[in-house]
């Protein structure tokens, strides 16, 4: 299936999973016993990270297959501008067909590590609009059958964006090139999405807009994340943070409730589905989906 089939009856809300290509062998080993834990707790589809420019590149397109065949799940590519030229896109893009995938997360990208700005490639591309549009020229001229792409959305803005209302106008940009879903960066106050959802659709914007959230797995580790995002981190979540300190245990046990919480209320408010940031962990991910589940 693509995306745009899981929300085209509306039945019950879509739950998927993000996962990431380890860097080491001994991460990809437990990445491979991870895998058939998350696909027990019975999401929707599954979508898998790009390494740009690095080892793990290949492995996106690697586990993403693997789950797609191996194991019959729903899967997607995420596919960015980082490090590759029109023609080295085609080519992933030929790899992805031959691998029976029809599911794209289209991303511009980071910058990479040590730059501060996002410079595009020889022969590339700067927004992720550009990827979106490459994408349908290449499902054309090749005559296939349409991927199903996905393109992000920043309740709290990107941090790039100098306001919200060119964030919004840059997402309008994306779905009028072919985006046929929007998933959103993380946060942890839900009234930042409904917000985003109502700019949105105030811009004209149609397309499906799923929330993407994130279960804490320690206080340095959401820091990082959010200082590199533009996240904000609620003063009373914050607080309770600043009391686990270094004891991952306790911040883990934090951002489970955390996750639950927002969950229970996206669903109750009618979000057509939730996207899960898993971080190759499965233990959480099966609290939560016991907790939501009840």
């Amino acid at each position: 299936m693509r995306f745009q089939e899981y929300f085209n009856d509306g039945v019950k809300p879509t739950i998927s999973f993000e996962i990431f290509p380890p860097k080491t062998e001994q991460g990809m080993e437990n990445l491979l016993q991870i895998i058939p834990e998350l696909i027990a707790l019975h999401p929707d589809y599954i979508t898998v990270t790009y390494g740009a420019m690095g080892s793990t590149r290949e492995r996106t397109l690697e586990i993403a297959s693997l789950i797609k065949n191996r194991y019959g799940m729903e899967t997607a590519c995420h596919l960015t501008c980082v490090g590759a030229s029109r023609t080295e896109l085609d080519e992933i893009l030929s790899r992805i067909v031959d691998s029976g995938i029809r599911n794209i997360v289209a991303l511009r990208g980071d910058p990479p590590r040590g730059d501060e700005t996002f410079i595009p490639p020889p022969d590339g591309y700067s927004y992720g609009s550009q990827l979106v549009e490459h994408i349908r020229t290449f499902e054309r001229e090749k005559d296939q059958e349409s991927f199903g792409i996905a393109v992000a959305g920043y309740p709290e803005k990107h941090i790039e964006a100098p306001s919200m209302e060119i964030d919004i106008a840059n997402l309008k940009r994306k779905v009028e090139a072919g985006g046929d879903l929007i998933i959103t960066q993380l946060f942890f106050d839900n009234n930042f999405f409904f917000d985003f959802v109502e700019r949105a659709r105030s811009a004209g914007i149609i397309a499906p807009i799923i929330p993407g959230l994130m279960p804490i797995l320690s206080a340095k580790q959401i820091k990082r994340i959010t200082s590199m995002c533009g996240a904000n981190i609620p003063l009373k979540l914050q607080s309770e943070l600043d009391k686990a300190g270094n004891d991952d245990e306790k911040a883990s046990e934090i951002g489970i409730q955390q996750c639950i919480r927002q969950t229970k209320d996206l669903l109750a408010r009618g979000v057509p589905g939730i996207h899960f940031y898993v971080l190759n962990k499965s233990n959480q991910m099966q609290r939560i989906m016991e907790a939501i589940s009840r």
